[in-house]
């Protein structure tokens, strides 16, 4: 679920559906929609689709997104000023979805009496994620194309770093120390 917290802007898109820079004219914008010169297209965030040609100046905007565990921060800017920002929840539990969905797969198998055997007709498939990793990774990729649907993006940047949080409590920690936690 995409959370966008930034509500200043009216984003803006082309008679094409190609994202234009958005705007803070409601006033100019509430009249395009009266007189049928644009319609609303997403009320959240409130994108707006022009019904006339008009040309396309946009600046360089960059999306910044800091991965989290659970939650997906995003921020994109320009070089004067933030036009949008959010957090986005990811999915919890989807190996244990994997693993319900295969029970009730082996539940109604098993009733079918006269079934051919399957399990030799499948494909081995290299190098494939975990799939809560494989979750995770969709996610993002979803993010970025919603927020490119939005606003012209010119650079993603993604932020992921590992950090050690016993060394953030106690900075002397080192060797066999890690081993001797708080729940030693």
């Amino acid at each position: 679920m995409i959370k966008i917290e930034s509500q200043v802007f009216v984003y803006v898109q082309d008679d094409t559906g190609q994202p234009l820079m958005p705007t803070k004219r409601y006033g100019h914008v509430r009249r395009l929609i009266a007189n049928g010169k644009a319609k609303v297209i997403r009320a959240n965030p409130f994108t707006i689709r022009l019904l006339y040609q008009t040309t396309k100046h946009k600046q360089p905007i960059v999306l910044g997104i800091d991965s989290g565990y659970e939650n997906v921060g995003f921020s994109a800017v320009t070089a004067k000023e933030e036009v949008l920002s959010g957090e986005m929840t990811l999915l919890k539990g989807q190996s244990d979805r994997i693993k319900e969905r295969s029970s009730y797969r082996r539940t109604r198998r098993s009733k079918l009496r006269y079934r051919k055997p399957k399990f030799d007709n499948r494909k081995k498939v290299e190098k494939t994620l975990a799939p809560s990793i494989e979750n995770k990774l969709e996610a993002h990729i979803r993010l970025i194309n919603v927020t490119r649907s939005i606003i012209p993006i010119t650079e993603v940047i993604v932020e992921v770093a590992n950090f050690d949080i016993q060394k953030l409590k106690d900075e002397s920690i080192e060797g066999v120390s890690y081993q001797k936690g708080e729940q030693y």
